[in-house]
């Protein structure tokens, strides 16, 4: 008896020292997509595994892209948490994705010359390739990279974006038809097509703006975040035709400061 009770004993420290079981990978995502964002980020970090990790970093973006206001800390945070996901698997896509992602909007709070500076055009271009390789049927990454040649032609030109960094228009349209087949009822990738194309030039791309805005309304969300930039790409169908308007709201959107 006394052997059995010493034994009992020794064990209890250990569960005392471990605590509650951390949260698996599904866990994490149902929580980020009901819209608790920051309790998605403290269980995504405090999993230590690339797919947490990498959802942590997604809903700390989705909460910096839904504010009123830019929040420069909030994609450093979320910069950081991808890093992390990186750095447990890097060949786990979504930890890339949400890498270039959170580079890419830093960029539009700190200007082109301190993103140049920091090299984050190269870093989002090696992180999405990256994700395509390792999984070329994610259609965020595909989306994205379309997003990244859109991003570089606009603000550097077409001449230097493609002597520079390989940038296209071409390339990120086909880009932007590639994400769509793979991903036809997901209403972030519209979205996300709709708002690149309407920051880069809404004239010369006014009908497929409003294809891909009206998409992302007709589709099915999946999450609280998608239900929230539902709202937001309704508000931009009814802005299309009022220039000024539109012009604002898509830079609010987009993450410039004012």
């Amino acid at each position: 008896m006394k052997s059995a009770l010493a034994g009992l004993l020794l064990l209890v420290p250990l569960f005392i020292c471990e605590g509650p079981l951390a949260a698996t990978s599904d866990e994490i995502f149902a929580v980020y997509a009901r819209g608790d964002f920051e309790q998605a980020a403290r269980l995504g970090e405090a999993s230590h595994t690339a797919p947490g990790l990498a959802t942590a970093a997604r809903a700390v973006l989705a909460d910096a892209v839904l504010r009123e206001t830019p929040c420069l800390s909030c994609l450093e945070r979320a910069e950081s948490l991808s890093r992390q996901a990186v750095a447990a698997d890097p060949h786990h896509a979504f930890g890339q994705v949400w890498l270039a992602v959170a580079l890419g909007y830093q960029a539009r709070i700190t200007g082109a010359v301190k993103a140049r500076m920091k090299n984050a055009p190269a870093q989002s271009k090696a992180a999405l390739d990256t994700a395509m390789a390792d999984d070329p049927k994610n259609a965020y990454a595909v989306s994205a990279l379309g997003g990244w040649h859109i991003e570089v032609v606009r603000g550097g030109g077409a001449a230097l974006a493609r002597m520079f960094y390989g940038a296209r228009e071409s390339t990120a349209l086909s880009l932007f038809d590639r994400s769509v087949s793979l991903a036809p009822d997901n209403v972030a990738v519209h979205y996300q097509i709709g708002l690149s194309l309407a920051g880069f030039d809404p004239d010369k791309y006014h009908a497929r703006i409003a294809t891909e805005l009206k998409a992302a309304i007709s589709a099915t969300p999946g999450t609280a975040y998608e239900k929230k930039i539902q709202g937001r790409a309704q508000e931009l169908l009814g802005l299309l035709n009022q220039r000024e308007a539109f012009d604002l709201r898509v830079r609010k959107y987009q993450g410039f400061p004012d």
